[in-house]
């Protein structure tokens, strides 16, 4: 799928990930309920690797032009 494709079902609470990709990344997930200090954070993607927890992610113009985005089904 494209970004394009995918960003709807990542909105929807999906987690996505790019076949692409060698394997450490496990997906990307959307975050919009965050509150920092009582106040409403702007949602923001993050990306969950097999060893280091959760980063921010911030997709290229490599991953936004992508066609090999995928669902997540069994993270």
């Amino acid at each position: 799928m494209t970004f394009e494709e995918i960003l709807p079902k990542l909105k929807n609470g999906e987690k996505i990930i790019r076949e692409g990709w060698g394997g450490f990344e496990l997906y990307v997930t959307l975050v919009t309920d965050d509150v920092f200090d009582n106040c409403p954070v702007t949602p923001y993607f993050l990306i969950k690797t097999s060893d280091e927890g959760f980063s921010s992610f911030a997709p290229t113009v490599c991953d936004i032009l992508a066609t090999d985005w995928k669902v997540v089904t069994d993270k």
